[in-house]
């Protein structure tokens, strides 16, 4: 009797809770990076003992909002801040105890918006969210365009989009990959490819205004059709921005979710009636168990801690003293900028975004080094994205509205400097894969950015203070012009016309 090959049988144990959790209550990874700042319950003083209903109220929503956080050791500053203004102390004083003021304050806009989305479901939290990520950007710029400071507005857009891809992330990417120095760390790819893409959108809108000026053409002749593409562009952009809401919150909300770690176990048996093998493969589809712990801390404990109006009116309260905060260091950049010896632009670009959004950031790098290098991805390439596709074509409508002719054309070292680093980013985060040498890379090439414009802003400033013209170097060309020979330097010095 032949023998017949025997077939083995395969057996499968798929668990049905496989697919990642919803975000809840309208989450995002700017609200967990926040979420590491604040203190639990029973870490803030108890308010029980006053007896009156509406004292009692009021002083346990000033405890949520004030003392629930570990930046709480900061707020002192913003009264300061307020002093210091009305008796006229120092510009650099103020503006230093600002921008420490609206910094903790970003962090507390960002658990009144998470408070909010508590009441108003997750779709519509998380787009608040959204909205309201990166309002202090946005409230500076808008101080500064009333102020017709379009240098400052364009310096610290950039500078925020620019220390988000590459100082975040990659001292993310180095501390998580420290951490993590023999494994490695993996993340989500999809999250990744979304953000770059809407990135290189935003840079084509940046890089066809100058090259419309870069042309040949004589820029009176370039200015409004520049400023006209620029304003195309910036529709352009919101339009973009708000199909990636939908993409995010509504359609593919499982690409920005958490990457899920699948482990396979293989069991092998023998029928006992028949020789044939049979495999029982078991699919564990979790993520990291750490993850999963932090998770069941949070259903415990996730609950509104105060109230729909009441949060809606600390939100307005301190959006007004952000706003308030702002002025005063839009008033006081320049000022304090001679006062440091550094140029206003450099206090713009490094100084300004690096300070405003540093407890975000902290949380960011927490998590990397938690191994939740997706949340960390979302902070930094999200905060990124939202600021190119967002704050700038709404910084463009809004000086529009306001008469103020602004566009697109951040010049040709500053938009260079964006393409180098989005494509640095995008090859970084191509594989799906981390270590710290990704993240050494890009902490330099933010360090080479920021050097180099420093040196720009220095060798101008050091320019104007040089004698221009030397009579003994002026030499008599022809009746209609004269030229100067001053080193490398050439100057036209046109004849006034006579009347």
């Amino acid at each position: 009797m032949g023998s017949l090959e025997e077939e083995p049988c395969l057996l499968e144990d798929v668990n049905p809770n496989s697919s990642g959790k919803e975000s809840r209550h309208g989450k995002t990874a700017i609200n967990m990076s926040s979420s590491l700042l604040r203190k639990k319950s029973s870490d803030l003083p108890v308010v029980s003992a006053v007896r009156r209903p509406m004292h009692r109220h009021f002083l346990a929503n000033l405890q949520e909002v004030v003392l629930g956080t570990k930046l709480s050791v900061v707020f002192p500053v913003i009264p300061l801040a307020f002093v210091a203004q009305y008796y006229g102390f120092g510009r650099s004083w103020v503006f230093a105890l600002s921008l420490l003021g609206v910094s903790a304050l970003a962090e507390r806009i960002s658990f009144l918006t998470e408070q909010i989305a508590f009441y108003i479901g997750p779709t519509v939290g998380g787009l608040v969210n959204a909205t309201c990520g990166n309002a202090p950007e946005l409230i500076i710029a808008i101080f500064a365009l009333r102020q017709n400071k379009l240098d400052m507005v364009k310096y610290s857009l950039l500078g925020s989009v620019l220390s988000n891809m590459l100082l975040v992330l990659g001292t993310s990417l180095f501390c998580g990959g420290i951490a993590n120095l023999r494994q490695g760390q993996k993340f989500n790819r999809r999250q990744a490819e979304v953000n770059c893409l809407l990135l290189i959108l935003a840079l084509l809108c940046h890089s066809l205004p100058l090259l419309f000026r870069m042309s040949g053409r004589p820029a009176v002749v370039t200015a409004e059709p520049m400023l006209q593409l620029s304003r195309a562009g910036s529709i352009v952009m919101l339009i973009a921005y708000l199909s990636y809401l939908v993409f995010q919150l509504f359609t593919h909300r499982q690409f920005f979710e958490p990457q899920e770690v699948v482990q396979f176990n293989v069991h092998r048996f023998e029928k006992p009636e028949s020789s044939t093998n049979c495999i029982i493969v078991s699919y564990i589809n979790e993520t990291d168990k750490s993850i999963e712990q932090e998770q069941e801390d949070e259903e415990s404990e996730e609950a509104a801690v105060i109230g729909f109006w009441s949060a809606i009116l600390w939100l307005v309260g301190l959006t007004a003293l952000v706003s308030l905060l702002s002025e005063y260091i839009v008033e006081t950049i320049e000022d304090a900028s001679n006062s440091w010896g550094i140029s206003v632009s450099f206090n713009s670009m490094i100084l300004l975004p690096v300070v405003g959004n540093a407890p975000e950031h902290a949380g960011a790098i927490i998590f990397a080094f938690k191994d939740k290098l997706d949340i960390s991805l979302g902070v930094a390439l999200g905060s990124a994205t939202q600021i190119s596709m967002l704050v700038v074509p709404l910084c463009v409508v809004a000086a529009w509205i306001m008469g103020i002719n602004m566009d697109l054309n951040f010049n040709l070292l500053e938009t260079g400097s964006l393409a180098v680093s989005i494509v640095a980013v995008a090859f970084t985060l191509q594989d799906g894969n981390s270590h710290y040498l990704k993240g050494l890379i890009l902490i330099l090439l933010y360090s080479v950015i920021g050097a180099c414009f420093f040196a720009k802003e220095t060798s101008q400033t050091q320019q104007l203070r040089e004698p221009l013209i030397q009579s003994s170097e002026l030499e008599k060309l022809d009746d209609d012009e004269d030229r100067l020979q001053f080193g490398h330097t050439i100057v036209f010095v046109m004849p006034q016309l006579s009347k």
